[in-house]
């Protein structure tokens, strides 16, 4: 078994989640308790449950919300590349979606993601130079709106750099994955169009446990 710990903190206030998972042959069982679970007491609220065969699919059962998530993904090859798709349905919110992604090599990728019955379409290209550096644009056909995002990637630690032209929210992180001292993300946010320019500070750190 194995689980996992993850706080997060914010300029206000804190908050903690748990996961734990088994193997059962091929087939993965988990569970995830966000801190609604375990604050004034024992409570399902934020109880997760999930049975999980990765790279094939995901069904998610939202113990207080009685609602399940069932995702599939699939890879089939064109022009001898690699097309990835995933499926995703909420029943709650009768909610689909698709997601697929293209490489044309190591370094050139292009995405999509649409949601079916409305216009949340967002078209992203990805390009690494280098092996270390990311560059990705993005488009969303329901905003009419760019995105652009930057990243480097220097041993364990990755710094990155995202702004949203139509909210104009700028945004600096820096996270690190090690396997000795578990992960970690830190990152800043601040919205350019507001006259006091006060950024949000988000703190985020994991660590898992084999048991």
């Amino acid at each position: 078994m194995k689980a996992s710990f993850k706080g997060r903190y914010t300029n206000d206030k804190g908050t903690a989640a748990v996961t734990l998972s088994a193997n059962a042959g091929d087939i993965k069982l988990r569970a995830s308790m966000t801190d609604a679970t375990v604050v004034k007491g024992p409570s399902l609220n934020g109880l997760t449950l999930a049975v999980e065969k990765p790279g094939f699919f995901i069904i998610d059962y939202d113990v207080p919300k009685k609602d399940f998530r069932f995702q599939f993904m699939n890879s089939v090859r064109v022009a001898e590349k690699p097309l990835k798709l995933t499926y995703i349905h909420s029943r709650g919110d009768n909610r689909t979606v698709v997601d697929g992604s293209f490489a044309f090599d190591s370094a050139n990728k292009l995405s999509a993601n649409y949601m079916f019955g409305t216009r949340n379409c967002k078209l992203k290209y990805s390009y690494v130079h280098g092996g270390v550096t990311t560059l990705e644009p993005c488009y969303d056909f329901g905003k009419n709106a760019w995105d652009f995002a930057i990243s480097r990637r220097m041993n364990d630690d990755v710094f990155k750099a995202t702004y949203q032209t139509l909210s104009k929210d700028l945004a600096l992180e820096w996270s690190r994955n090690s396997k000795f001292n578990g992960t970690f993300k830190i990152s800043a946010s601040v919205n350019l169009a507001e006259e006091t320019k006060i950024p949000k500070l988000i703190a985020e750190s994991s660590w898992d446990l084999e048991m």
